[in-house]
């Protein structure tokens, strides 16, 4: 082989180089593009969450202490019981911001993303219980107010808790899903990174 050859197999090799680093480049820009866009979708959900809460907090105290007579304390509880939900989805929806989310290291992503996700998953050991004893607390108002009617309320409110809890759990498991996606892509980048 003689040195022109060599040289041109030389320039091959470096060209070769070129284009697969502007291959990564391209391929990191669409993955953290992909992973915004997810983490997007988690915050406008989390937002329409915290605007819904905020919103319930005077619609409580009307309509259980205003419109049925429930007690003030109910009413109350109800209403803290919203903004420490509307706070805890707050406080997770942090990790979602979405500074660093294109430029920011890897390692920091991922951190926050599981940060988040385990957030998210352990919030229902508070949730769930939370939920059966103000349901159970609302059971106690409507009978202590009337009786008669109690059952008809208390029905009421078991099928609005069984129609929230579906839509609750569904909403959980979907941002559950993404969570792990944004994971699942940024452990990809970087087992693309250690290969080469």
């Amino acid at each position: 082989m003689n040195d022109f050859e060599l040289n041109s197999m030389r320039q091959q090799m470096e060209t070769l180089k070129k284009k697969l680093e502007k291959q990564e480049i391209v391929n990191d820009r669409i993955i953290r593009q992909s992973m915004k866009k997810t983490a997007s979708s988690i915050s406008v959900r989390y937002y329409f969450i915290m605007a819904l809460g905020l919103l319930m907090v005077p619609y409580m105290y009307f309509v259980f202490y205003e419109h049925f007579g429930l007690s003030l304390a109910f009413s109350i509880a109800s209403g803290i019981f919203i903004l420490v939900c509307t706070a805890a989805t707050y406080y997770n929806s942090l990790n979602l911001s979405n500074s660093n989310m294109m430029h920011g290291n890897l390692l920091d992503v991922r951190r926050r993303m599981a940060r988040a996700k385990k957030f998210d998953a352990n919030w229902l050991f508070f949730g769930i219980p939370a939920i059966i004893v103000w349901l159970g607390w609302l059971g106690y108002e409507f009978y202590q107010k009337d009786g008669e009617t109690a059952l008809a309320m208390i029905i009421g409110a078991v099928v609005g808790g069984v129609i929230g809890a579906i839509i609750g759990f569904s909403m959980h498991f979907k941002t559950q899903r993404q969570y792990q996606e944004i994971i699942d892509q940024i452990e990809e980048m970087e087992d693309m990174e250690d290969d080469q």
